[in-house]
């Protein structure tokens, strides 16, 4: 019988109810999602030979459950991750956090209860990948979104990062393109890549629409999220994908033989918005990767150096997409020069306003600029869409709909112009407003008034423009006007 996402789910959030206490929301990621790869790879491929992940004698999960009430589980749990980690050069990745922590786990018998308890929940025959996992299903992928989810809804502002949605995870993959990758040569790039959620988005609709297996490449500041991600490649069996942490501005890792920048296919990144420390560790002025030759972007916002790495990271044929506040499309000084020189050198394709609430960490509405640097010398106009009213609720969130993205996706690809939602723009226009690129100046996507009709609120009745709106039936039922309606 196949495992039901919604037991897998329970199961997971129930090890957050042993955890919580000790230590913050985003800091359990650290450890219920480390037994969630631990229980995955021994189900899936202890005993196999040459299986993607070897899982050495004493370290798999049957070591583990071993271990329920022991008085030394902490640390023995640990020496079975090392030992996994040892055998598949993973340290560092699912060894970051230690199951021998008094402070965050409890001191004695608190914590051999709660990480028997923890291992426990895992340990279930509901649970068990071994045979109910069909091929290319991804239950392993969406329960980690799923706690990634829940991580950043608990975790607050400032933990929501490592998670991009991944209703616009599919629409920046479909708007670059990668649906249509034409060889497994070429590479996707994640300069921000947090869990790695929006690279496997992006990978995984190439997989399924292309039949292509693209290199994947990301980086990623933090450790833990770094190891995060690392973790998901695998669980996405991407085991080969590079991911590396480290500052991306300051030290990109992914560079050619001569120093410079590598360049790629596609690129995607969910950059922090507005981040103030963007320049330490470098100095800016005098880039060695020649990033920032349009201008260099304010002292304390960083958010156009970001863009301008990204695109600096994409071949002569590259395309990518960037989700940036909506203030890179108008603020001024030489944030306005930058904007300018991208767009008269054609790079940007389009601009996508989505609603306001979407993202964990921030309430801001934000924007898709999608880059294409293959046609930018004939780019005659920039497409706009002010996607901005098309959503659900979802709890205190507001969440996309799959005819929202159908929407977006289809007027993108195919330049339609819809009256208050999307049209191209000639660059003619925008020169005009001095290259500011603010969705409503384009878009008028406000509600026409609703006219009032003083004298029938004070008279009553219904006014004559209301009645003359239904004209069309009045033509083919021209006696029941009269009938209805005295003058």
């Amino acid at each position: 019988m196949a495992i039901k996402k919604s037991e897998l789910y329970s199961s997971l959030w129930q090890s957050c109810d042993q955890l919580r206490g000790g230590m913050d929301a985003s800091q359990y990621k650290d450890y219920v999602l480390v037994l969630l790869f631990v229980k995955y790879v021994s189900d899936r491929y202890a005993g196999k030979k040459d299986a993607l992940i070897e899982v050495p004698p004493g370290g798999s999960f049957a070591d583990m459950v071993a271990l329920k009430g022991d008085k030394e589980i902490g640390e023995k749990i640990d020496t079975i991750i090392d030992r996994l980690a040892e055998a598949n050069e993973l340290e560092g990745v699912i060894n970051v956090a230690t199951f021998n922590d008094e402070d965050k786990l409890g001191r004695g018998k608190e914590m051999v209860d709660r990480l028997s308890n923890l291992v426990s929940i895992f340990d279930t025959p509901a649970l068990d990948f071994r045979d109910n996992r069909a091929e290319g299903d991804d239950l392993l992928g969406d329960a980690y979104e799923y706690l990634m989810i829940h991580f950043a809804t608990e975790s607050g502002k400032s933990k929501g990062q490592f998670y991009t949605p991944a209703e616009v995870s599919r629409i920046m993959a479909r708007v670059i393109g990668i649906d249509s990758a034409t060889s497994t040569n070429q590479a996707i790039y994640d300069p921000t890549c947090g869990s790695g959620s929006l690279l496997l988005k992006a990978h995984d609709e190439a997989r399924r629409h292309a039949q292509m297996d693209l290199a994947i490449y990301g980086q990623e500041m933090d450790n833990a999220t770094a190891a995060l991600a690392k973790m998901n490649m695998i669980l996405h069996e991407c085991p080969r994908a590079e991911i590396w942490q480290d500052n991306t501005l300051s030290s990109p890792y992914f560079k050619q033989e001569d120093g410079s920048l590598k360049t790629f296919d596609f690129a995607v990144a969910n950059p922090p918005f507005s981040t103030k420390a963007w320049s330490n560790g470098f100095d800016p002025l005098n880039d060695e990767y020649e990033r920032f030759e349009y201008g260099t972007p304010p002292e304390k916002n960083g958010d156009y150096a970001f863009l301008l790495h990204l695109l600096t990271s994409l071949k002569t044929t590259g395309k990518g997409a960037i989700i940036l506040p909506h203030g890179v499309l108008f603020r001024g000084n030489v944030e306005a020069t930058i904007r300018r020189e991208i767009v008269r050198r054609g790079f940007i394709k389009g601009i996508i306003g989505l609603p306001a609430n979407l993202f964990y960490g921030t309430g801001i509405p934000a924007c898709i600029i999608v880059l294409d640097k293959e046609h930018a010398a004939a780019r005659k106009g920039l497409f706009m869409i002010d996607a901005s009213k098309g959503f659900i609720k979802d709890g205190n969130k507001n969440r996309l709909r799959a005819q929202d993205i159908h929407r977006i996706v289809d007027t993108f690809n195919r330049q339609l112009e819809v009256e208050k939602y999307a049209r191209m723009v000639p660059l003619e226009e925008i020169a005009g407003h001095d290259f500011n690129l603010n969705i409503p100046r384009y878009i008028d996507s406000s509600d026409e008034e609703d006219i009032q009709d003083i004298e029938a609120h004070l008279k009553g009745g219904i006014p004559d423009r209301d009645i003359q709106a239904l004209d069309r039936y009045w033509q083919v039922f021209p006696g029941i006007r009269g009938s209805l309606f005295a003058p």
